[in-house]
């Protein structure tokens, strides 16, 4: 029982680490198109890659859960959890981006190939989460809430990219296929990993209402949302949660 957080951890980042198997190994096979040969890819081990890191976030919510019910808490235990955040909710979201941007150049009219230096601002995400998550180890003002978004937070919202592609809830695939769109995006996530933003954490210590009012907003708009949204659900509960955090000012602590 003494190792079981760090069990919960390692399954986490075994969970990032196959993601990225699955992303970088995704077979290809060439189409001809007005003459010319094109190298697509299958998408399907994307998808997986998408629910191993859902998997992953599931690892990551029961590690420390059982740190704190069992008392196990260590600063092995912090440093390790944010290795295995820094693979799962850093690199496989940068390679995603990477696929998706892919995906949308070779879209454009008269393209054959494209450059790694068209695609390279995908790996400013996995960078931005190593700051962010140094940053959080040494930050003790992050004891209860936030400064910044959670890296978490960020692989979730774009691990959810392939399956709303597969899906394309209110044509919103259109829009992944848009390489500004994912500049655009890649930039802004980059930014809210490091600002000095007060976030909420998710973590109840009571269930007093007036305290909690932003967790319970989230989660009953979130609840509502699956049956109209979808897979659309989780960059909608994404925007609510900044914007909730942004109204709510949550303290942070100074100890």
């Amino acid at each position: 029982m003494k190792q079981l957080p760090n069990i919960l951890t390692l399954g986490n980042l075994f969970c990032g680490a196959l993601a990225i198997i699955y992303i970088l190994h995704a077979p290809q096979y060439i189409a001809e198109f007005n003459g010319h040969d094109y190298a697509v890819t299958n998408p399907e081990p994307i998808y997986w890659a998408s629910a191993l890191v859902v998997l992953a976030a599931i690892f990551d919510f029961l590690d420390g859960m059982a740190a704190r019910l069992l008392k196990l808490g260590s600063p092995f235990g912090k440093e390790l959890d944010s290795l295995a955040d820094m693979v799962t909710f850093g690199v496989v979201p940068g390679m995603i981006f990477f696929r998706l941007l892919r995906s949308a150049y070779m879209q454009m009219p008269d393209v054959f190939d494209v450059s790694y230096i068209n695609l390279a601002p995908a790996l400013l995400v996995p960078c931005f989460a190593a700051f962010r998550l140094a940053k959080f180890n040494l930050d003790t003002r992050q004891s209860e809430n936030f400064i910044g978004v959670p890296t978490p937070a960020v692989g979730l919202l774009v691990a959810s990219f392939p399956l709303i592609m597969l899906y394309n809830p209110f044509n919103l695939a259109h829009y992944l296929q848009n390489i500004w769109v994912l500049y655009i995006m890649i930039v802004i996530l980059c930014y809210l990993m490091v600002a000095e933003m007060p976030m909420l954490s998710m973590k109840f210590k009571n269930f007093n209402p007036a305290q909690n009012w932003p967790r319970f907003l989230l989660l009953i708009l979130a609840i509502l949302a699956i049956p109209v949204l979808k897979f659309a659900t989780v960059p909608f509960v994404f925007v609510i949660y900044v914007v909730l955090s942004m109204a709510a000012r949550p303290a942070t602590s100074d100890k």
